[in-house]
């Protein structure tokens, strides 16, 4: 029998990822909510739909399976699930619902503008879990690290300035594909509720992030060491959005930094 899966933000750094392992799968038809019209290509059906007003969210979850629920952003993320949820619920399909969080969602909380501003997404995908648990849909959650393609557009940009400022915060980057390849096996599975989290293989300060991007790219800058105000920062540096338990990443930031910039760097 052919499963249905929708997959929202298909075209972002993880949906990429993501919706050409289920092509591979046999039995399975993909589905991407689009907030443009899209033509179908390469066996995916794309279907216009914004989470955001909600509009054409209801013809997006008609007849589908699994929601693989990857599109977020730096807040609204408990409304984007909330009108996933209402739009399910109104089709009257029960679909499995699988979330892609972040490690410390449930722990960075943000309680001032202060917290927010800092590090508001934390507490935007902690509020989505909430929705995804709640919601009386069959439900799986997987939460990991940060992705290394997301700290290296983040370091990047930091690199065009002259000085570079580096909270004291610390990462334990993963790679997407590794993330990706997980949430395929939990979308083809049955609901598993809050699955054991994915964290990358190894540790790193902001600082040194940023320093291995510069060797990477033969561009030594001043980097600035700054200490990151509010409450929620105080858990995020004490190490709120790491998990040394679940170190089961593979690909380190060295690595990712050599693949992806075909460079020599320093381990």
């Amino acid at each position: 029998m052919t499963k249905t899966v929708l997959v929202t933000g298909g075209t972002g750094t993880l949906g990429k990822l993501v919706t050409p392992l289920l092509l591979m799968r046999a039995g399975v038809r993909v589905r991407v909510l689009s907030r443009t019209a899209r033509t179908g290509t390469d066996g995916i059906e794309y279907v216009a739909g914004d989470l955001q007003t909600g509009e054409g969210v209801a013809a997006a979850v008609a007849g589908v399976d699994t929601i693989l629920h990857l599109a977020g952003t730096q807040k609204g993320d408990g409304d984007k699930a909330r009108a996933l949820v209402t739009a399910a619920q109104a089709a009257g399909v029960t679909p499995h619902l699988v979330y892609i969080s972040v490690v410390g969602a449930e722990r960075v909380v943000c309680e001032s503008a202060l917290d927010r501003a800092m590090l508001g997404y934390m507490a935007s995908k902690r509020e989505a879990e909430i929705v995804v648990q709640e919601s009386g849909l069959p439900w799986t959650t997987l939460r990991a690290t940060q992705f290394h393609e997301l700290l290296f557009t983040m370091v990047r940009a930091l690199g065009k300035l002259p000085i570079a400022p580096a909270f004291d915060f610390r990462f334990q980057p993963i790679a997407a594909a590794e993330v990706a390849a997980e949430l395929v096996r939990l979308t083809l599975g049955e609901p598993a509720g809050l699955v054991p989290e994915l964290a990358g293989p190894k540790v790193y300060t902001m600082k040194e992030v940023l320093r291995g991007y510069q060797d990477a790219i033969g561009k030594r800058r001043p980097i600035l060491s700054l200490k990151a105000p509010g409450k929620a920062a105080k858990i995020y540096k004490a190490g709120g959005n790491l998990n040394l338990d679940r170190a089961v990443g593979e690909q380190t930031w060295e690595e990712f930094l050599a693949e992806h910039l075909g460079a020599s760097v320093r381990a």
